[in-house]
């Protein structure tokens, strides 16, 4: 479909890269009017110039969620710049330090990371919901993970502040409903970005690069689907949550990891249409 978003306006936080930035390029490609919201200015700036060039409209603000002063000035900019808000996609987050075992840990970074991933969150379900409580619903879409749905030994304040965000969701799409404010929420998983890379503490270049190759063998062995995820797969999940496509669902938790959480792989000796293990 085209221009399914046409006459929209839409928020994107963490909008500069990766996910974020399939989200931003999806949305502006189906007509929305998007605010990229990002820490990183030269990578924002560059994006919104490209969709400009584009002939698409797209503006970038700096904003980092972690401060909620910036989530309330990102919200009241996308106003003023474009006339509105009926999609905000909660997306920018951090990872947690991966280290060797629970008794290693020491939770230093436990502020930084609740507060990027989970207080920005709310605090952008919040101000953008009560503007739209007031000028007749919208969609608010939040970013979990599978990392939120099952557990795994490694990055655990980044899987708890992950499994709250999906509890939270719920609690907003409950407390919104009657606003005809939707709250729902994507859990990606096996997708290629930026941020497993900061999961890994002390490695040199080489070594980080063996981590996050066993990694990612590790999440294709455990998919279903063969094929890898994208950033853009997870950006159509998004257009259906954002369109009226989705206009009687809250609430929810939607997968968008090739299978992951439905089960393991069970390994079969033949081809198609062979039960032999």
């Amino acid at each position: 479909m085209a221009d399914e978003l046409a006459g929209k306006v839409a928020v994107v936080t963490g909008g500069a890269s990766g996910i974020g930035r399939g989200i931003v390029e999806r949305f502006a490609a189906e007509g929305a009017s998007v605010v990229i919201a990002d820490v990183r200015k030269e990578l924002g700036e560059a994006l919104a110039g490209e969709l400009t060039e584009a002939g698409w409209s797209a503006v970038f603000h700096p904003t980092d969620v972690a401060e909620q002063g910036q989530v309330a000035d990102l919200v009241a900019t996308a106003v003023a710049t474009f006339g509105g808000l009926d999609v905000m996609v909660n997306n920018a987050g951090i990872s947690s330090p991966l280290r060797k075992g629970l008794f290693a840990e020491d939770f230093e970074e436990f502020d930084r990371v609740m507060r990027v991933n989970l207080l920005g969150l709310m605090a952008g379900t919040r101000d953008a919901g009560k503007y739209m409580s007031e000028h007749g619903g919208g969609s608010i879409i939040n970013l979990g993970s599978i990392g939120g749905i099952q557990a795994g030994g490694g990055v655990s304040v980044y899987r708890a502040s992950k499994a709250a965000i999906i509890h939270f969701s719920k609690c907003a799409a409950i407390d919104l409903a009657h606003y005809e404010v939707r709250v729902n929420c994507l859990a990606p998983g096996n997708i290629p970005t930026p941020i497993l890379a900061t999961s890994a503490t002390d490695e040199d270049r080489e070594r980080l690069e063996r981590f996050e190759a066993r990694i990612r063998q590790q999440m294709r062995d455990d998919r279903p689907l063969k094929r890898e995820g994208t950033a853009e797969d997870v950006a159509e999940a998004a257009m259906y949550l954002a369109t009226d496509r989705s206009r009687y669902v809250t609430g929810t938790v939607l997968p968008v990891d090739g299978g992951t959480t439905a089960g393991k792989v069970i390994v079969r000796k033949g081809g198609p249409g062979d039960d032999g293990l």
